[in-house]
């Protein structure tokens, strides 16, 4: 007996059993609860298992229920089935195949909603398999890294078990149980269970960089588990004063906190805490997070709450997801009717996020799958997938492709969004299937290959000369509305200096023309600036190569509320300098006669410049001269 212990054992010496008296307890039917992840009792498990095989008739059909198993799982074995019936609300990688076999259960729900129905007993808990750091010199014990729906399960069960392992942090928060209130203690010292996400690849590092835009500062963040979230984490180090409402404690989460990224300044609810429910790290975070005042272990039903969530000022949920339509649903939880993982508490971030003040939710997922033959973003849902997020609930979707945002969109908006973020080689494929079911405009034109792909290597920001910042970014296939919006805020003499006619209207055929464009000898850039979080379009650049002069002819208007703030002298610097870039030996322009401000922009630029008179208007030709 350990000698931490052997105080505790004179007090209560009914509450140190050998294993098989302990196990005795356990009779036909009930229903058993084990720890989540990586709180999940190893030693327990296997030994309970040990006991069932040297008593085989001991129980029948004993339900055992687990949020989420990373260790042994022997419950769902065949030769088990007259003893235990799994049933999951989260199917991981050790019971997916007996979920899908028909061996075991699987229970959709709302995370934070679990406690309340054991509560009711409409989940009847019997037995909690537990795992608990030693007693502290009052009796109480912590529940470490899985408190999520431990507390119910412990309030619930007739006969609550627990390991008591060195290994385990004291963590604080609501993680603290007395002694006297647990039935058997069963020492033993074991390592954790340790989850390491793989190492960020490039396409997870590219979908962390586009998420890194769309945190601010100051943000609360919540974000989900695997290779994804590590990379989005990464990206996140050069932001300032970040907090942490979480159902899950990572590595990288830990990482940010040391670093001083993650300080919980700003949060309006448990402000100067890092806020979780369970982790799944490593033991260098265990060993973080063992008596550190900083982090606070709270109860799922706390976490996940949405209304708790709504709360919270800045409240940024970032999830995963397995496949998203182009309407805007996903699914987080089956592939088809494949049941692959779970609804889990992402949905509870999802919703409470997008009722908080300055709310976001950011659903990530690479654009393909099975070594890229198959979209991620498909035109509906497959037969039989779960609707984890419906089309409401959604605001950005992010790939490596780049971002797309939902809210407020139609449905015509919102699926050529979504392909111009899928995979380019299964836009033409999403295109016409869209087209097929009437969801975008019939002759939507699109240039497939790498002729039409987009060129993010092209974006860059820049500041005009009143100090605006601007982002200028080449134009996407789903950029219509907005050149559509630019277009119609230009004055009537703007639009007749911009396309050297009388004309006032701007349809959907010329708009084509200007964002269904070959960037191999075409390029229109945006200059976008963003106002209450929406992006609006400052202005338009564009060039069009001729090849046989090897010049391009340029043009570019500025929005009228914007004028006279360098806009346009930017847009030509820049589309100047790619030009140079390409080798180009200059431009050539036509400009109203009438349109001195244009012509001084042209003027600035320092090359050598030709201008010819024809029809009212000057023909320029400028020299990119050394």
């Amino acid at each position: 007996m350990r000698e931490d212990l052997v105080k505790w054992k004179e007090a209560y010496p009914d509450k140190f059993k050998p294993e098989d008296e302990v196990f005795a307890h356990i009779r036909r039917g009930d229903r058993i609860f084990i720890s989540t992840g990586c709180g999940e009792p190893q030693y327990l498990v296997t030994a309970l298992t040990a006991y069932v095989e040297s008593h085989p008739k001991a129980f029948a059909e004993a339900e055992v229920f687990h949020v989420w198993t990373l260790g042994v799982a022997p419950y769902t074995d065949e030769r088990f089935t007259y003893n235990f019936r799994h049933n999951s609300f989260f199917v991981g990688n050790n019971t997916r195949d007996s979920v899908n076999r028909g061996l075991a259960d699987y229970t959709p729900i709302f995370l934070s909603q679990v406690p309340a129905l054991m509560r009711r007993r409409s989940i009847p808990i019997n037995v909690a398999l537990i795992q608990v750091s030693p007693p502290d010199s009052n009796g109480y014990v912590s529940l470490g890294v899985s408190v999520d729906i431990s507390h119910a399960a412990l309030e619930c069960a007739s006969v609550v078990i627990a390991q008591v392992n060195a290994h385990m942090p004291r963590v604080h928060g609501d993680t603290f149980v007395h002694i006297g209130d647990i039935d058997f203690l069963v020492p033993h010292d074991e390592p954790l269970l340790e989850f390491a996400p793989q190492v960020p690849d490039e396409i997870a590092n590219q979908i962390g960089a586009y998420v890194a835009r769309i945190v601010n500062d100051g943000d609360t963040i919540q974000v989900g588990y695997g290779s994804m979230p590590n990379a989005i984490l990464h990206h996140l180090r050069d932001k300032r004063h970040l907090g942490v409402h979480s159902e899950l404690l990572t590595d990288a989460m830990a990482d940010l906190i040391r670093a001083g990224v993650i300080d919980n300044s700003n949060k309006s609810v448990e402000r100067g805490k890092t806020v979780a429910s369970f982790c799944m790290g490593t033991p260098a975070t265990y060993r973080f997070i063992d008596d550190n005042p900083i982090i606070n272990f709270q109860s799922i039903e706390f976490t996940n709450d949405p209304l708790v969530i709504a709360g919270i000022r800045n409240m940024t949920a970032i999830n995963a997801a397995l496949q998203v339509d182009l309407t805007g649903q996903a699914t987080a939880e089956s592939i088809g009717s494949t049941f692959y993982s779970g609804i889990g508490g992402s949905s509870d971030f999802m919703r409470g996020a997008v009722l908080a003040p300055g709310g976001k939710t950011i659903l990530v997922l690479n654009s393909t799958a099975q070594n890229g033959e198959v979209s991620r973003i498909v035109p509906f849902l497959d037969s039989g997938a779960g609707v984890t997020l419906n089309r409401g609930d959604i605001r950005y979707v992010v790939t490596e492709h780049g971002i797309a945002y939902l809210h407020g969109k139609n449905i015509r908006e919102r699926a050529m969004d979504m392909i111009a973020i899928a995979h380019p080689k299964f836009r033409p494929w999403l295109i016409e299937e869209a087209k097929r079911h009437n969801i975008i405009y019939r002759d939507q034109a699109y240039i497939p290959g790498t002729k039409g792909e987009y060129p993010k290597h092209l974006e860059a920001y820049r500041t005009a000369r009143s100090g605006l910042p601007l982002l200028f970014r080449p134009v996407r296939i789903n950029d219509e509305t907005l050149v559509k919006d630019f277009f119609y805020s230009l004055s009537d003499q703007s639009l007749q200096r911009r396309f050297m006619s009388s004309r006032r209207d701007v349809p959907h055929n010329v708009r084509q023309s200007f964002v269904v464009i070959d960037y191999t000898h075409e390029l229109v850039i945006l200059a976008c600036v963003e106002r209450d979080g929406i992006e609006i379009v400052a202005g338009i650049g564009q060039t069009i190569t001729e090849k046989e002069t090897h010049t391009a002819e340029v043009a570019f208007a500025v929005r009228d509320e914007y004028h006279g703030q360098g806009i346009g002298t930017e847009l030509l610097s820049y589309l100047t300098m790619l030009a140079q870039k390409d080798g180009l030996q200059g431009f050539t322009a036509d400009v109203l006669m009438e349109n001195k401000p244009m012509l001084r922009v042209f003027e600035k630029m320092g090359f050598d410049m030709d201008m010819e008179i024809e029809q009212g208007a000057y023909h320029l030709t400028m020299r990119f001269t050394p």
